[in-house]
């Protein structure tokens, strides 16, 4: 039984983009019926960070001892660089305040889950990536809403102390809830997991779908501008972490994962946030992100994918034209 609904999932996960963008058109044009969803969104995301939960072990943190370094360079990294290339956007730009605080929250979130399976499809440092993205997730409700306030406080009114609150209870008590279910149910979890990922799609389907229904009047207006704000932010951020990456020391391989790391945002989260505590608007740019980097991070995955298999045939075509 779990074998088939492991193929379904499997298959729905596989096109999980064209759901999105057919949630966001639906949404759109009958936003009437989605936006009572939006009541769920929170739910939502802590249904996704469970399932991040279920995922982690005692494993992920051995880097800590063993690559410190590494480690403390992939954390500084991702908060001091989409932080400060979304603010430094909203200025050139010169995007409406509400807009702008949505990109900024979206640089100031800890990277998503998804910068783990792009590093392994792009054969990087996988294991960096599941250590640097578990801590700044573990560490967000400490960094992401003062660094957010730090930030936007002058464009826009916030509260750090409830944004604080709200990732507290939306990421760091249910990613410790699905760790303890793994530590003590460690069998019941490897058997569900072929299909956990389904919970991450219809969280999204209804987080994204949700907040362009709630946006859907004033979308029109702003959307071209978002669009472009939220993919240069996307792109400077992919090649701004591979580069400093490697400006610290850190081989290709490595810097492969801190590129994901950076580069891909925790989307849901800052769409949940948005919705909570900043106007409809500024949902915009976390949705349009979490479509963005779900085209660009797998594109440049399978680019440096190819790249290495073609590298490590030429190797053992060398190897046999040697033994020859």
């Amino acid at each position: 039984m779990l074998e088939k609904l492991g193929a379904i999932v499997k298959f729905i996960t596989k096109y999980f983009s064209l759901w999105i963008i057919l949630g966001v058109v639906a949404a759109y044009f009958n936003p009437e019926s989605f936006k009572p969803l939006a009541q769920y969104v929170p739910y939502c995301i802590m249904a996704v960070m469970l399932s991040m939960g279920l995922t982690v072990s005692v494993d992920d943190f051995k880097l800590i001892l063993t690559r410190p370094k590494d480690v403390f360079w992939g954390i500084v990294l991702r908060y001091m660089i989409m932080p400060f290339i979304a603010f430094g956007l909203t200025k050139v730009l010169d995007l409406p305040p509400v807009l702008a605080a949505g990109l900024i929250l979206v640089g100031c979130c800890p990277s998503g889950v998804a910068s783990n399976v792009m590093t392994f499809l792009a054969k990087g440092d996988t294991a960096l990536s599941i250590t640097v993205s578990t801590i700044n997730t573990i560490i967000a409700p400490f960094i992401t809403p003062f660094m957010f306030v730090f930030l936007v406080g002058t464009i826009v009114p916030v509260d750090a102390n409830k944004i604080l609150i709200d990732i507290l209870k939306i990421v760091l008590i249910p990613v410790f809830l699905g760790a303890v279910i793994r530590a003590y149910a460690s069998d019941f979890v490897d058997k569900i997991m072929p299909i956990v990922p389904i919970v991450s799609v219809i969280a999204i389907f209804i987080t994204t779908s949700s907040g362009f229904a709630l946006s859907a009047g004033s979308l029109a207006q702003v959307a071209l501008i978002a669009f472009v704000a939220v993919a240069i932010h996307n792109i400077l951020g992919l090649t701004t972490g591979y580069w400093a990456a490697r400006a610290v020391g850190m081989p290709h391989f490595k810097g492969k994962a801190i590129c994901f790391e950076i580069g891909m945002e925790n989307g849901g989260l800052a769409m949940a946030l948005a919705l909570a505590h900043l106007a409809p608007l500024a949902f915009i740019p976390a949705a349009i992100f979490n479509l963005i980097h779900n085209l660009t991070g797998p594109l440049l995955a399978n680019y440096w994918r190819e790249k290495e298999e073609k590298r490590e045939l030429a190797l053992e075509d060398g190897k046999s034209a040697v033994q020859s």
